[in-house]
Order: structure tokens, then C-alpha cells, then sequence
């Protein structure tokens, strides 16, 4: 089996937690294990019914790994140490056929952006190489291919076509330090 990974950029407000927590059951229904890695910023609390991690495992991801500048989960208090990389927090999950990032933006990993037009906010994909594509629910200008944000199979399915091998990921993250 080869474990790919695939991310989901976007601000806060875009609504990649609503997607992912759509697009876990679509991908578990289709016989797919998927994992999460979500990056939180600095204080955070695990499993606290209607956060992120709590939906994310709900929505019946295998894993859901939370990670911030202050302590990763599955609990491990960083006290003090480094921020863990990408490259690392993969190499603490278990086999899966999907790895889907939330975060990690400076990352090389391919990424998907999620938009939303009534966000106000500025599109990232001009200036990050390793957005593929857009989930947005407005017409957006641009030759990378776009899926609305409420069309879960054409989502899934450009999640699937984009994601890289989690080897590749490692590689491309490792070539930037």
C-alpha cells in the first residue's frame, strides 16, 4: 500500500474543517482509511466535543493528530523543544491509505486551498507553489482546477488525483531545510 498525503490550506473561517469532516465518511464509504494532521496554534485541548480533533474522530478518521508550537497530540508535551516538522508528525502514524494535512501552509506538500468568497480574505494559491486546486463555493480565475465546496464527490475526487506519496512529501520537506 502506498500512503499518500494531501493537504487542505486555507484562513480561518474557509470552512476546511467542515469539508474534511464531509469528505472522511465519503472516502470511509468508499473503502478508504484516512488520516488527520491538524495544526493548532499554541494553546490547545484535545478531544473537547466540537473542536476540530473531536470532530475530526467522529467523523471516523483512523487518527487524528493535533500539533502546535507548544505540544503535538497523540499527548506529547513539548516543554520548550521545537515544533515538530511535517515529516516527523507522518512518520507517527499508523498505515493508511490517506493522510489529509489541515495547516502546515509553509510545508511543500501539495495542498488543496479551501475559499470562501463571504470570508473576505485574499486567495493563498498565487503565492504557494504547492497549491493544486480550489474548493471554494464562488468563480474564481485560474487554471488550477477548481470544485465547489458543497460537491463532495468532486472534491474527494481532486483530493485523491493531487495527493503524493507520503515518501515524496518527506523528500520535498527534507530538500528545504
Amino acid at each position: 500500500m502506498v500512503m499518500k498525503v494531501i493537504g487542505l490550506a486555507g484562513w480561518s473561517g474557509a470552512g476546511k474543517t467542515t469539508l474534511l469532516t464531509r469528505l472522511i465518511p465519503y472516502f470511509k464509504a468508499q473503502g478508504l482509511r484516512v488520516s488527520v494532521i491538524k495544526h493548532a496554534h499554541h494553546q490547545f485541548d484535545v478531544d473537547v466535543p466540537g473542536k476540530d480533533s473531536w470532530r475530526h474522530r467522529e467523523a471516523g478518521a483512523a487518527e487524528v493528530l493535533v500539533a502546535s508550537s507548544n505540544r503535538w497530540a497523540l499527548m506529547h508535551e513539548l516543554r520548550g523543544a521545537a515544533e515538530p516538522r511535517l515529516p516527523e508528525l507522518l512518520s507517527k502514524l499508523s498505515a493508511v491509505d490517506l493522510v489529509v494535512v489541515e495547516g502546515f501552509k509553509r510545508e511543500p506538500h501539495r495542498k488543496i486551498e479551501v475559499h470562501r468568497a463571504g470570508n473576505d480574505k485574499p486567495l493563498l494559491f498565487p503565492d504557494d507553489p504547492g497549491i493544486v486546486g480550489i474548493a471554494t463555493d464562488t468563480a474564481i480565475e485560474t487554471r488550477l482546477p477548481t470544485v465547489h465546496l458543497d460537491d463532495i464527490e468532486a472534491a474527494a475526487a481532486l483530493l485523491l488525483r493531487a495527493a503524493m506519496p507520503v515518501e515524496e512529501a518527506v523528500a520535498k520537506s527534507a530538500a528545504l531545510r
